[in-house]
Parts: structure tokens; sequence; C-alpha cells
């Protein structure tokens, strides 16, 4: 997925500023357009895998001409885009083996009974809860 973004020049005294119109409040900036432009790109994927988690909806990446359009008070930004890898958006269940000491295993599956969970969804919501 590649989303719009807007681009603020950086000098010696100040950073690189990246926004990401179609994704409210995401942002980056940094010392270097290509570190804005990393950043940019590690910012919208938690926002999108915070709204996963959340169950709110995904905007679709708005084209380049409703950017501009809508930046007026943006004037003198730089439009780029950044790339979101979708493979690391999928929900597709997938089977893993691993390994974990019995005394583990053991207290793991008792805090997934009392959560009313499956072994597996418990860990999935443990590691959601980051």
């Amino acid at each position: 997925m590649r989303y719009p973004v807007l681009i603020e020049a950086g000098d010696e005294r100040a950073a690189w500023s990246v926004i990401v119109p179609d994704l409210p409040g995401c942002f980056s900036a940094a010392d270097t357009l290509d570190d804005a432009l990393t950043s940019a790109e590690e910012a919208a994927l938690a926002w999108i895998d915070a709204a996963l988690d959340a169950g709110r909806s995904i905007p679709r990446p708005s084209s380049p001409q409703k950017v501009v359009a809508e930046a007026g008070a943006a004037a003198g930004w730089i439009l780029a885009y950044i790339c979101i890898d979708p493979s690391l958006l999928d929900d597709t269940i997938e089977r893993v083996n691993i390994s974990l000491p019995r005394r583990v295993l053991a207290r793991l599956d008792a805090q997934a009974k009392a959560a009313g969970e499956s072994r597996s969804s418990y860990i999935a919501h443990l590691a959601s809860r980051g």
C-alpha cells in the first residue's frame, strides 16, 4: 500500500517533518529526509496495527490530487509516498510450534482458562496488548 505523505523540509535548526494525511495524527520527524520517511513508515504501520486491534477500519490511500487540494495550509510542503507492506498486517491464522518449560506452559494454560480463552487466543491477546 502506498500512502501519500507531506514533507516539510528541515534545515540546520529544524527537523524534517512528515505527515500522513490519510491517517489522522500520524506523523514523524527526523534530522534527515531518509530518517523522517523511514520513521513515517514505522508510524503508519503502528497506526494501522493499533486501528486493527481496536476494530476500526483502515482508510484507503488518497489520490495525490486530493492530498494536494486539501493541503492548502501546507503550501510549500513536498508530496511523496511511503510504502506499507500489507503482509505485515495479515491476520491469517498460522500454526506454529513453540517450546516452553512445562511450569510456564501450566501457568499460561491456567491464565488462559481463567480468562475464558484458548491457549492460542490468550497468547495472541497478550501479544496484542504489547
